[in-house]
C-alpha cells in the first residue's frame, strides 16, 4: 500500500481526433472510480456541442466530466486559465478518493498540465487581438507568423503557421510583456504519478472514421448549430468560430461555398489536424504507452492501468450478485488506493 505522501495517480488518454478517446474513458468508468478532465480547447465553449464532438448526455451520466461548457463563445480563455482550472479539478477528484483521467487531443493543454508549464499570466488585450485577426484576414496568416518568427523564433518553431489563434496569443504576450513568450514558458512537473496512454490506429482507418464522424455531425444538426450560434450574436470572426466544422459551415451559410464543398473541407482539414497532432503525441515517445484502437483495445489498456495503480483487489465471482456491478450489469473492479482518506 502506498502512503498518504506518495504521489497521487493521474492517467492521461491522448491521441488524434476521432480515435476513440472519449469512448474508452466512458468504458473505463464502468470498472474504475474515474472522472474525466477534458483537455480539448474547443469543448470549453457553451452551445458548441456537435462540431466539437462533445460527450453526449448519456456519456456524461456514465462518468463525470470536468471543464466542459465553462465559457461563452465570445469570452477570452487562455492557457493559463485552463491550467489553473485543470489543476483544481484534478485536486478535487483526488481528494474524493477517485482517479482523474486527463482526456483530449489538444497537445498544448495536455503539456501544460503534465509538464507544469510556467505560463505568463498576461490578460487578453481585446483591441490588440482584433487588430491582429483583422491583419491576418486581409494580409494572410503567414504575415503574423513571420512577425512572430522575428520576435520569438523558438515559439514560431513550435506553432503551426495556420494556427492563427496561438500565433496571435504569442504576439500578444510579446507585445504586452516586452519579451518572448518562450522566455517565460518553463516547465515544473506537478507532483503526480502519471501514466500516459496513447490511442492510435492506421491512418486509412482513422481517416475513414473521420469521414463517418463528419457525416454524423451533419445528420445531428451541425448546420443548425452554427446558424443558432450566429443568431445568438456570436460572429464568424470569433476565435471560437474558427474551429473545425464551424469555420467551414460558416462559409456555407455566407454563401461562399456549397454544402458539399463545406463538408469536403471539414474532412480535409480534420485530416490535416491529425497530422499536426502527431507532432504533440509522437508514437516514438517512450513516455506514452501506445495502443492500437482499431482492435480490442479496452482489455489491454485496463491491464496497463492495473499495473500502474497501487494495490488492487479484483473481486471474486465477477458477474455474480453483490460483485459491485452497476445497473447495466458491468462488473466493477475494486481498487484500494493507499492515499484515500479513511
Amino acid at each position: 500500500m502506498t502512503s498518504d505522501r506518495s504521489p497521487r495517480p493521474l492517467i492521461a488518454v491522448v491521441g488524434p481526433t476521432a480515435v476513440g478517446k472519449t469512448a474508452l474513458a466512458v468504458r473505463l468508468a464502468d470498472v474504475l472510480p474515474v472522472e474525466v478532465v477534458s483537455a480539448d480547447s474547443r469543448q470549453v465553449y457553451r452551445y458548441m456541442d456537435i462540431g466539437t464532438a462533445k460527450p453526449t448526455a448519456q456519456e456524461r451520466q456514465r462518468v463525470r466530466h470536468h471543464l466542459l461548457d465553462i465559457v461563452e463563445p465570445d469570452e477570452p480563455f487562455t492557457l493559463a486559465q485552463y491550467q489553473q482550472l485543470a489543476y483544481a479539478a484534478i485536486a478535487d477528484i483526488q481528494c474524493r478518493g477517485r482517479i482523474p483521467l486527463l482526456v483530449g487531443g489538444t497537445g498544448l493543454y495536455v503539456r501544460a498540465v503534465l509538464e507544469g508549464l510556467s505560463i505568463p499570466h498576461v490578460e487578453p488585450d481585446q483591441r490588440l487581438r482584433e487588430e491582429l485577426y483583422a491583419e491576418a484576414a486581409t494580409k494572410g496568416y503567414e504575415v503574423l507568423h513571420r512577425r512572430l518568427h522575428e520576435l520569438d523564433p523558438a515559439a514560431a518553431e513550435r506553432i503551426d503557421t495556420r494556427n492563427v489563434r496561438r500565433v496571435v496569443r504569442a504576439l500578444e504576450v510579446c507585445y504586452l510583456m516586452g519579451r518572448p513568450i518562450s522566455s517565460v514558458q518553463r516547465a515544473s512537473p506537478p507532483p503526480y504519478r502519471v501514466l500516459r496512454i496513447g490511442l492510435t490506429m492506421p491512418r486509412p482507418v482513422l481517416y475513414q472514421r473521420i469521414d463517418e464522424r463528419v457525416e454524423r455531425m451533419l445528420a445531428a444538426g451541425l448546420v443548425e448549430e452554427v446558424r443558432s450560434l450566429v443568431e445568438r450574436g456570436y460572429g464568424y470572426q470569433l476565435p471560437a468560430m474558427s474551429g473545425l466544422g464551424y469555420r467551414q459551415i460558416g462559409m456555407y451559410l455566407r454563401g461562399e461555398v456549397s454544402l458539399e464543398e463545406a463538408i469536403a473541407l471539414i474532412k480535409r482539414h480534420t485530416r490535416r489536424f491529425v497530422r499536426q497532432q502527431a507532432n504533440w503525441f509522437r508514437e516514438d515517445d517512450p513516455a506514452i504507452a501506445w495502443h492500437d484502437a482499431s482492435g480490442a483495445v479496452f482489455e489491454a489498456v485496463l491491464m496497463c492501468i492495473q499495473s500502474f495503480l497501487p494495490t488492487t483487489f479484483p473481486p471474486s465471482g465477477l458477474g455474480e450478485e453483490g460483485d459491485g456491478g452497476d445497473s447495466e450489469g458491468h462488473p466493477q473492479i475494486i481498487w484500494r488506493i493507499g492515499w484515500v482518506s479513511r
